[in-house]
């Protein structure tokens, strides 16, 4: 992303916190929205500023917590929170993690996940042309319960942020409710001034009520030295709405979906329902593709313009080529090729290979299997660890037995094959092209190009074989009526 503002010294991103509301044994940063986690959102959006330093704060689940976060962010610096609590203390320890920095320093959450680039560009923007001591994310909510409320001076400069039950009491105890009644309200996300920042938190005490070290306290401290403190106004509520439950999880995740939704369909997507279709950030859709209901496309799925997903169906880091038709289907780290159909009622599983304009139909499961161009596996069958070539038929019921309690094998198929229903192949076994196998045939042998193979017995009939064996039941009822009308 090109930005505007010239790049902060350092982002920090706090990301200590227990999350206790989330009642969970996942770290709340760590719980999956739209197919990142919630701190992998924030740390994308800070990573969009291209900071000198990136910094994450911890200390709940570390272990855990600083594993994923290096796994999305190797070069991010990590800082422990100590047992000082407060988040003026987290971001002390962030920035001593980095020693001295000149110019801007940005703090942000590891749990507000729809905040965006463009928005923290804005306020850095805003920030550094304004030359601010301190600049505060703020938004005009319709009600402010639970919000710092944001006070200004005659000039629009911000005097001072009041906690919501400090605002209440000041309310009760002289009867003026003008700060209660203010609904411009502290997002908590500021952009600082490096110097004035380490400075002034150096004198932040923890003498309050809770026993913190705040960091809304160094507003009125650069003000007091005669720092400049005023807003950037987002207009996006949700953007500042932070994640502390399931409740606002879901809610969040549902506004994420919409959006995410919504910018397909304006680049030329088809998404027949919006409101039963999930769609995570990293996918990518080509024009004229047609998302039907109840379809969900997960991880790094690719889409190619022309084809045609769900309905109910589930993509999971799937490749879809051009004008390929997938209903009712389950599909995970599989390339399905130009012109080829899936489904319905259909499993696919990791390293799934299907051909061009070839099939994979009803009640099939594969798996780490290559199908050749124009080769159909039309129904019920199970095909795993195989290679079948161009333009096969493989019959109704067909399995490749790959496990032999041990070892899984390959089978190979060659091109033109066609196989009778109920084939069994006993992996490892090879077919050569334009082979046939007879119905029920269980291939235990290779076979050369061309060949039939079959497992031949003569048919045997005992005659009235159910009306001695099974002289009671209804068969044997349905036989003899059949024997007397003959």
């Amino acid at each position: 992303m090109s930005l505007n503002s010239s790049s902060p010294a350092a982002v920090i991103v706090l990301a200590a916190g227990a999350g206790t509301r989330m009642k969970s044994a996942l770290p709340k940063v760590l719980h999956p929205m739209a197919g990142r986690s919630l701190v992998g959102h924030a740390l994308d959006a800070a990573a969009s500023l291209s900071p000198e330093h990136l910094v994450a704060v911890v200390r709940h689940e570390r272990e855990r917590v600083v594993e994923h976060l290096l796994s999305h962010t190797p070069d991010l610096v990590i800082a422990d929170q100590d047992d000082i609590p407060g988040t003026g203390r987290a971001v002390e320890l962030g920035l001593q993690a980095i020693g001295d920095v000149t110019g801007t320093v940005v703090v942000t959450y590891g749990d507000v996940p729809l905040l965006t680039p463009e928005t923290l560009n804005a306020l850095v923007t805003e920030h550094q042309e304004s030359a601010n001591a301190v600049t505060v994310l703020s938004a005009n909510v319709p009600d402010a319960t639970g919000y710092g409320r944001i006070v200004r001076d005659d000039n629009g400069l911000v005097t001072e942020i009041v906690e919501h039950k400090d605002a209440l009491k000041i309310a009760e105890d002289t009867g003026d409710t003008t700060i209660a009644d203010i609904t411009e309200i502290n997002s908590g996300i500021y952009a600082f001034d490096g110097e004035v920042l380490a400075r002034t938190l150096a004198e932040v005490t923890t003498d309050n009520v809770q026993g913190e070290k705040y960091l809304t306290d160094v507003l009125s401290l650069a003000r007091a030295e005669g720092g400049r403190v005023a807003t950037y106004v987002t207009e996006d509520l949700w953007e500042v709405e932070g994640v502390n439950d399931r409740v606002q999880l879901a809610t969040l995740g549902a506004v994420l979906n919409r959006r995410i939704t919504e910018r397909w369909m304006r680049e030329g997507v088809t998404i027949v329902d919006p409101s039963t279709t999930w769609i995570d950030v990293d996918v990518e859709l080509d024009q004229d593709v047609t998302i039907k209901p109840n379809t969900q496309l997960h991880g790094k799925t690719q889409v190619a313009t022309g084809a045609v997903i769900g309905p109910d169906t589930t993509l999971i880091d799937v490749v879809v080529g051009q004008d390929a038709n997938i209903r009712r289907t389950e599909a995970t780290e599989a390339t399905i090729g130009q012109g080829a159909k899936v489904g319905p009622f259909t499993y696919i599983r990791p390293g799934t290979v299907l051909g061009e304009t070839g099939k994979i139909g009803a009640f099939y499961e594969t798996k780490n299997v290559n199908i050749g161009r124009g080769a159909k596996l039309s129904h019920l069958g199970y095909a795993g660890d195989a290679d079948i070539g161009e333009n096969t038929n493989i019959g109704c019921g067909n399995i490749t037995a790959n496990y032999d309690g041990v070892q899984k094998h390959r089978t190979v198929i060659g091109a033109e094959v066609r196989t009778g229903s109920n084939t069994v192949f006993t992996a490892p076994v090879s077919i050569g092209d334009g082979a046939y196998t007879a119905a029920g045939a269980v291939v235990r042998k290779d076979v050369p190009p061309g060949a039939l193979t079959m497992n031949a017995v003569d048919q045997r009939i005992i005659e009235d074989w159910v009306l001695k064996r099974r002289p009671d039941t209804a068969a044997a009822d349905a036989a003899r009526k059949a024997n007397e009308a003959s």
